[in-house]
Parts: structure tokens; C-alpha cells; sequence
């Protein structure tokens, strides 16, 4: 089974039919937060929004040797931090028996 997805449009357009702003004011708004949200975990800030979710940096360890999934060559990785999102109680709730 395929999952549905949705895009930056797609929020934009839920948007804009419930309420009455402008679709340029709406992805403005969006846009400018998803920059926010950048330029917090550039910053190796956490962004903690209450019953959705946190956002962080960790840190994952280098390795002498990794296999290139694609081409198979073994090649070394150096220590570097991963984009990480902890799931709020509502949000865990809201997909608890998703996969049931």
C-alpha cells in the first residue's frame, strides 16, 4: 500500500481554504518558518513545539570503513550530525494504531 503524501503546496492550499489570507501571505509564512526551523538546527539549537514534536541535531559517530549501498566500494565516514525529530504525546496518540 502506497502512502499519501503532502507537500509545502499542499499545506499551503489547506491553509488558504480555511481562513482568508492570500496564498502569497500563507507561503511567506511558511516558508519563513521552515527557514527558522533551518536556521535553529544550524545553530545546533533544539526547537521544542509543545504537542507536536522536538527537532534536533545528534551527533553520529564516524567510522573507518562504510559500504556505498549503490556502487558497493567501502569508504571511510567521518563523525557528522543527523536532523532528528522526537514525536510529541499528541502526535504519538494520533498514530499509535496506524499500522494496526
Amino acid at each position: 500500500m502506497k502512502r499519501q503524501k503532502i507537500t509545502k503546496a499542499n499545506i499551503v492550499e489547506n491553509i488558504y481554504g480555511s481562513s482568508e489570507l492570500q496564498k502569497r501571505d500563507i507561503l511567506r509564512v511558511v516558508d519563513e518558518l521552515f527557514e527558522e526551523l533551518k536556521s535553529a538546527l544550524k545553530n545546533d539549537m533544539v526547537i521544542e513545539l509543545r504537542g507536536f514534536g522536538t527537532f534536533e541535531v545528534r551527533t553520529r559517530k564516524g567510522r573507518p570503513r562504510a559500504r556505498n549501498p549503490k556502487t558497493g566500494e567501502l569508504t571511510p565516514v567521518d563523525t557528522h550530525g543527523v536532523a532528528v525529530f522526537r514525536p510529541g504525546k499528541e502526535i504519538k496518540s494520533l498514530v499509535w494504531m496506524l499500522r494496526k
